[in-house]
């Protein structure tokens, strides 16, 4: 049988990737609603039907409202006109919640409802989820929102199974976009509840009155603010996408007027003793005043109709809106050390659902502007306000919060995640008890390993893959480093519990091991192929199974960082792009969606790899997953490696028995490569395996000496203490180079023989300092340009903090700073870590080395630095 050529099938397999990229009918088919654009004036627009196909989603109606009610909806006729029947109402998503998915974004939905509460039709009209973009359709989003027509508002919906006895009506997820439609959940049930609340579908809800505890103090200002009895609003420039500014856009102080002792120290004794004969029984009273801004909390909406559409109140589901008679004057305020503010008001909630005993939020409402595009969205800003516990009798009220969607997800799956946790724990104590296991296996019996390892690929496989669906992807990485430098949300990454898991298990072990035991071990798709190719040698095949030759192997390992490398770049630009291109990985097809459910493209990728997968042991791991190539590089820091002994150098044993082919000519292994097989940490100890322990058995056999155990050093033990282990090492081996290292070890000359602070200043120093004499002597240009470069790249980050660059443009900056480093320090600090950071084990920097140094070390600087801009509010997105 004829076997690819190597340079063919690194072609086909990116023109294949390139094929379902580009051309895959699954592409075209979400290219519908992904960042579509949305109408001009959206956000603001009286008459939004005019804009938006509101008669898809409301079928029957042929006449619909302008905006009205606060947060606004459109009620939907039959017919215009007095005789005109009410049908029911429509609602855009994005005006009552952004509840972000996946993306960070929210998906904007427009929704119809009845009369009485049911949902009659749902539309996405944008979302930004890669996900939906090519790697499931988008009619599975369809598919998911029409699972809510006919359903009530006032019903519990939940994502996963039915649960009567709790009153829980489940609804099916979209395989592999757990988050995503989540969030969707949160976003239909939100909107539809507060519409329904606000029109009367819902009874509002009854809240216990108040019981105040009044001391009759007089209480300053500051003293109103240190006891959280007056709250503080601000909201600055650039988070509605304006230019930077020193100034806030507005800044509010706000606190509750109807607690007697808050309400006298506001506004004097016979102010409020004028406000309470103003106010009937069930209604309350709040200030507001403006302290900075030239924008006016009251909006403009009372001008033309009554309403002041800037600000509400929010508490819990229910939200609280001011018309002209709501308002009353507020002249001045009477407590010591208040500020000077240049617009204020009292409004009065008459509302009985309200009750100031629990907590509520003031919301002030805008409109936030995509600086890119210039597109407007609404948006809004909450402060929580809450009485002191002190100024209620029996203090505070015990509130039962809902819990997190999250929280309910790995309650429902509480089984299922013990058993992922006990599994990856399993295989984390079994992998770190290795040697014990190896030591009673040999060349001939491998079970003591096998029984483990063959057991780890069938959970990974049918477990893992294809029940918990836990596939970790190139894209989980992306979307990870871009919410590390924009916008981290705990509760998005917790929506999918195993994924979860997967990453705390994988990031771990890397760092312990390096990346064979994930990829090795656990990873559902290499599991896959490395089953496919011992079933296929089980069968009769292994005549047929065969490596790469070496150099054709060292050549298309580099396949896979390029591919890491080019999405990471385009990811920079475009998520989705990015999304279209990591088709390259077949995970989604094959344990996400399914082959059934795909186009035939990439069923054909998938039966391509899995094909070369039974000739070729695991061909996509070694050439082409950038998932892979993105572990890779940290596992160049691993703490643990494998083991070797000075003749590794010169016997080949172990680099001919080594599937992944990451044993070199002189016996290092690279553990970048490796997959942690195992086989040659057999050999190490067999003494019928390993060719030196085996000749050094059979001298002893033939002069009737000891057989001493194998020491760590993988040689017998001495016979008598005086004799050395190395007079064991053979004469070829002992002039060779040490291959316990990756690379031949070295130790800085400024790093010898000093105490532990100037340990501690040099390691330091070395980190952040790339230039050195060496490099100096042999590249002085080159120094010269990274010492300018570098002055360049400190003045990005000075002009970021102060708003003058984007997020955009610093990476731009540091990406190329970093590109540089790796040169200044080729040229002159040529050495890396091997081992715990702590130990001074030194050696020699490949490129490959070094880059991995580099890029690690810089992001993690990076992220430190856009996480304390992003504190501090500094970033412009």
């Amino acid at each position: 049988m004829l076997l690819p050529k190597p340079r063919f099938m690194a072609t086909l397999w990116l023109a294949l990737a390139l094929l379902l990229s580009a051309f895959a009918p699954g592409a075209r088919a979400a290219s519908g609603t992904y960042e579509a654009e949305l109408p001009a004036g959206l956000a603001t627009a009286k008459d939004m039907c005019a804009l938006l196909p509101c008669k898809d989603v409301f079928p029957g109606a042929t006449y619909f409202s302008e905006r009205k009610g606060q947060p606004p909806y459109v009620e939907a006729y039959d017919k215009a006109g007095k005789d005109g029947k009410l049908l029911g109402y429509v609602m855009l998503s994005t005006d009552i919640t952004d509840t972000p998915a996946y993306s960070g974004k929210p998906v904007v939905t427009l929704i119809g409802m009845d009369k009485i509460g049911h949902f009659v039709g749902v539309k996405v009209l944008k979302h930004s989820e890669p996900i939906l973009l090519l790697g499931i359709p988008e009619s599975a989003l369809i598919n998911f929102n029409n699972q809510y027509i006919g359903k009530s508002v006032a019903e519990k919906l939940e994502i996963g199974q039915s649960r009567p006895d709790e009153g829980v009506v489940g609804l099916d997820a979209i395989s592999g976009a757990t988050v995503t439609v989540i969030a969707q959940n949160q976003v239909m049930m939100t909107s539809g509840s507060t519409v329904a609340r606000e029109v009367g579908i819902i009874a509002p809800t009854v809240r216990e009155p108040a019981h105040y505890k009044v001391t009759g103090e007089a209480l300053t200002w500051d003293e109103l603010v240190g006891r959280g009895a007056v709250q503080h609003l601000r909201v600055m420039p650039e988070q509605l996408g304006l230019d930077r500014s020193a100034d806030p856009f507005i800044e509010l102080w706000f606190g509750d007027l109807s607690q007697p002792d808050i309400g006298k120290s506001v506004l004097g004794a016979t102010s409020w003793d004028s406000l309470k004969l103003q106010l009937k029984e069930g209604e309350h009273a709040i200030f507001i005043i403006r302290t900075a801004g030239r924008e006016s909390f009251k909006g403009s909406g009372f001008v033309r109709g009554g309403l002041y559409d800037r600000v509400q109140v929010k508490q819990d589901a229910d939200s609280f809106t001011f018309r002209d008679l709501d308002y009353l004057n507020l002249y001045g305020v009477e407590a010591a050390g208040a500020p000077r503010f240049n617009e204020s008001a009292i409004f009065i909630i008459r509302s009985k659902a309200f009750s100031d005993a629990y907590p509520w939020k003031l919301s002030l409402l805008g409109n936030r502007v995509d600086r890119a595009t210039g597109a407007k969205s609404f948006t809004s800003f909450d402060s929580p306000y809450w009485l002191p516990a002190s100024m209620l009798e029996g203090g505070r009220p015990k509130v039962d919060v809902p819990q997190a969607p999250w929280v309910r997800i790995w309650k429902a799956r509480g089984v299922e995640i013990i058993l992922f946790v006990v599994l990856l724990v399993a295989v984390t104590v079994v992998y770190a008890l290795r040697e014990r296991l190896t030591r009673l296996s040999t060349h001939k019996n491998k079970w003591p390993v096998n029984a483990f390892k063959y057991t780890a690929w069938a959970l990974s496989i049918g477990f893992v893959g294809f029940g918990a669906m836990a596939q970790p992807s190139i894209t989980q990485v992306l979307t990870w480093f871009h919410a590390l430098l924009f916008q981290w949300t705990w509760s998005l990454f917790l929506s999918d519990p195993f994924i979860f898991l997967f990453w705390i298990f994988i990031i771990a072990t890397v760092f312990l091991f390096g990346r064979g035991l994930f990829c090795g071990w656990m990873c559902p798709f290499g599991s896959l192929q490395e089953a496919l190719y011992k079933i296929a040698r089980f069968v009769g095949l292994g005549r047929f199974q065969t490596k790469l030759p070496q150099k054709w192997h060292d050549r298309l390992k580099w396949l896979k960082y390029a591919i890491f490398f080019f999405l990471l770049t385009v990811s920079m630009f475009s998520m989705g792009l990015a999304e279209k291109l990591s088709e390259v990985e077949p995970f989604k097809t094959t344990f996400l969606v399914g082959v059934m459910n795909r186009a035939w493209p990439y069923g054909l990728f998938v039966a391509a790899i899995l094909g070369v997968s039974i000739f070729i042991e695991r061909p996509y791991c070694k050439y082409i997953c950038p998932l892979g190539a993105s572990l890779a590089m940290p596992s160049t820091f691993r703490w643990f490696g494998l083991k070797r002994k000075q003749d590794c150098n010169s016997c080949k044993a172990c680099a001919v028995g080594c599937g992944a082919q990451a044993i070199d000519a002189d016996g290092r292994i690279d553990h970048r490569e490796c997959l942690h097989c195992l086989d040659c940490m057999i050999l190490y100890t067999d003494t019928k395996g390993c060719p030196p322990l085996a000749k050094e058995r059979k001298r002893r056999e033939k002069d009737g000496l000891e057989m001493t155990p194998i020491g760590d050093n993988g040689y017998f033990f001495p016979i008598y203490p005086a004799t050395s282990f190395t007079e064991q090492i053979s004469a070829k081996a002992v002039g060779g180079p040490d291959p316990r290292m990756p690379t031949d070890p070295t130790l800085p000359a400024h790093k010898v023989d000093i105490g532990k602070l100037e340990w501690l200043w040099l390691e330091l120093r070395d980190h952040l300092w790339p230039w050195s004499s060496e490099g100096w002597h042999s590249q002085r240009a080159l120094q010269v340009a990274g010492f300018s470069l570098a002055i360049a790249a400190t003045v990005a980050w000075i002009m970021t903090a102060m708003g003058t660059l984007s997020s955009g443009a610093i990476i731009g900056w540091w990406f190329g700073w970093s590109v540089y480093e790796v040169l200044i320090r080729l040229s002159g600090r040529r050495y890396v870590k091997d081992g715990p950071w702590w130990r001074d084990h030194y050696r020699v920097a490949g490129v490959m080395d070094m880059l991995s140094y580099v890029g690690f070390k810089n992001l993690l600087i990076g992220a430190a630095l856009f996480l304390a801009l992003k504190s501090f509010g500094l970033l412009i997105p």
